[in-house]
């Protein structure tokens, strides 16, 4: 893979208008956050950038997880019943990248054994771990006890979703068990997203706030939401803004899922009155 070196003005500049497709943690810039696999596309490229100020040495491998109901991630080694893991089916390089400061590698994520895939979705993580001592690991302040010196350091890692799809997508969605909480400080809207069919979905959740007289006011926005196969239910709350420019007593929330492409998936609505 060929290394480049960029400009910190460049890599600012991608991290900040490249929003959607972009991930970033520590020092470590990531692009795109996700990989999808859904046609005749054999390989796809993830663009690496560090962003720090010390070279930065990262292992690559796959891992595999699952979806709790609350959106939280466990690792597992054996797919649940309904889950198929994309790991026999796809191949990268390299397995472990050396990134100097404004430095960017692309890694290649190539397809192979597809004749075994049957119809559905398979997923798996591409995961990045430092493995080096670093600044940007967190080595804390060292402790003695009884001439013993501990050294305890943070190990860095962040992963992003390889996704293989074949066939047709049956997948539906529905918005349901809307509960609106103004009792704290800043409103708070729950919900469960539920998922059926075959594939994972992934897009943001809009709460827009509908007056008496027909005025819109979009009223929460969060992004990049998802659930994955096999999980049927997903629960959510979100904090609402601009609240205070609205009457939540009165008119009703409208709230829609929709792709990043802006195809709406669903919608649901909730009285006020």
């Amino acid at each position: 893979m060929i290394k480049k070196l960029l400009n910190p003005l460049f890599l600012f500049f991608i991290f900040i208008f490249s929003g959607l497709a972009t991930y970033a943690q520590g020092d470590l810039m990531i692009m795109p956050k996700r990989l999808v696999f859904d046609g005749s596309q054999r390989s796809q490229e993830i663009n690496l950038g560090n962003t720090g100020s010390d070279t930065a040495v990262y292992a690559i491998s796959f891992v595999n997880y699952k979806m709790t109901q609350d959106g939280n991630f466990e690792q597992v080694e054996e797919p649940e019943e309904g889950q198929r893991f994309a790991t026999d089916f796809l191949r990268y390089f390299p397995r472990r990248v050396s990134l100097g400061p404004n430095e960017a590698q692309t890694i290649r994520v190539q397809l192979t054994r597809t004749g075994n895939l049957e119809q559905g979705e398979y997923r798996s993580h591409v995961y990045f771990r430092a493995v080096e001592e670093q600044t940007a690991l967190g080595e804390e302040v060292a402790e003695e006890s009884e001439g013993i010196s501990i050294n305890i350091k943070t190990v860095f890692g962040i992963s992003i979703p390889v996704i293989i799809r074949n066939g047709k997508n049956t997948t539906q969605i529905s918005l349901e068990n809307i509960e609106l909480d103004t009792e704290a400080e800043l409103p708070k809207l729950s919900l469960q997203i539920k998922r059926s069919g075959n594939m994972s979905v992934y897009g943001n959740l809009t709460a827009t706030h509908i007056s008496p007289n027909g005025i819109e006011t979009e009223v929460g926005l969060v992004k990049g939401i998802s659930v994955y196969t096999p999980n049927s239910v997903r629960d959510f709350s979100f904090q609402l803004r601009n609240a205070e420019t609205v009457d939540l007593e009165s008119g009703k929330l409208k709230i829609s899922y929709s792709e990043e492409k802006g195809n709406v998936l669903a919608t649901a609505e909730k009285s006020l009155e």
